[in-house]
């Protein structure tokens, strides 16, 4: 009887260990994103030359990528990537900080990595302040960020005083930085879908269409229930002409392992359409979708 209760409770024991393994290991464990550090940079300036011409900004974004590296993240050197580019081409594009989105999206960065270095003199000695706030890659939106000064001295060697604004700097940031990562692995990246109507198109939003009868807008928010990341999406105006989604959640990664491409939901979405009769053209800036029924 005592071996019976014993086995019962061991039993009891290993089903209740590993439903707390299950609830507490996230699936994010599993994923790392890759990373880039880049300058902060104005609108009205060039990334290039203000990291060529800058040493102790570049000292920064130096260290900050060793701290990536050293914690076992997947790193992409951004002076690789200006290089990549082509000259001429880099040379052509008018306004300066689209280069900065160029970069980013040749990359194939998950997470890039906004550093900036600023120096403070004073009576008292100088000091540098490091500021780094890291960015969804996908989306824009802004995931962490932290800065840190160094010690005062009296000395005009700026990049020794950066190396000491970087000294802590990284782990904390990482911290922060590894929660919020973790969150869009289990919640989904953040996109947003916007829907009108050309001047040629035959339907609107309240047209009934389908067997029963069902008005176009609410065919489409049972199709968003079904196809968003876990279901999850929030409408936040829906007029005859006009629907405004403006929280969609998508999946970080598709089924085979790679990274889900907007696009992709807008096809899906679009053969969703055509599936009752509608033809649509749709735009993609960013993790913006812009349908347009003709």
């Amino acid at each position: 009887m005592q071996k019976t209760l014993l086995l019962i409770l061991a039993m009891q024991l290993v089903g209740a260990a590993t439903l707390w393994a299950q609830t507490t290991t996230p699936a994010a464990k599993n994923i790392q994103p890759t990373i880039m550090v880049i300058p902060f940079v104005k609108e009205t300036q060039d990334m290039r030359t203000i990291l060529e011409n800058d040493l102790h900004l570049r000292v920064a974004v130096s260290k900050i990528k060793e701290g990536f590296d050293n914690r076992g993240f997947n790193t992409i050197d951004f002076r690789a990537k200006v290089k990549q580019l082509n000259n001429d081409k880099a040379v052509e594009l008018e306004n300066k900080s689209s280069l900065k989105q160029e970069i980013i999206e040749l990359s194939g960065a998950d997470i890039y990595i906004e550093t900036e270095a600023t120096v403070a003199k004073s009576d008292g000695g100088n000091s540098v302040t490091v500021i780094v706030t890291a960015y969804d890659a996908f989306s824009g939106f802004s995931l962490a960020n932290k800065l840190k000064t160094s010690p005062k001295f009296y000395t005009e060697n700026y990049e020794r005083l950066t190396e000491k604004a970087c000294e802590g700097l990284v782990e904390d940031f990482l911290n922060t930085l590894q929660a919020k990562f973790d969150e869009i692995v289990v919640n989904g990246r953040i996109a947003t879908l916007s829907i009108t109507f050309g001047q040629s198109a035959t339907v609107d939003l309240d047209t009934e269409m389908g067997t029963p009868p069902q008005l176009l807008s609410d065919q489409i928010e049972n199709w968003l229930e079904k196809n968003a990341f876990k279901g999850y999406f929030h409408t936040s105006g829906v007029t005859a002409t006009k629907m405004l989604v403006d929280e969609l959640r998508v999946p970080f990664k598709d089924a085979n392992g790679n990274n889900y491409r907007i696009s992709k939901f807008a096809a899906e979405f679009r053969n969703f359409l055509k599936g009752l009769g509608i033809e649509s053209t749709r735009d993609i800036q960013g993790n913006k979708i812009f349908i347009t029924i003709n």
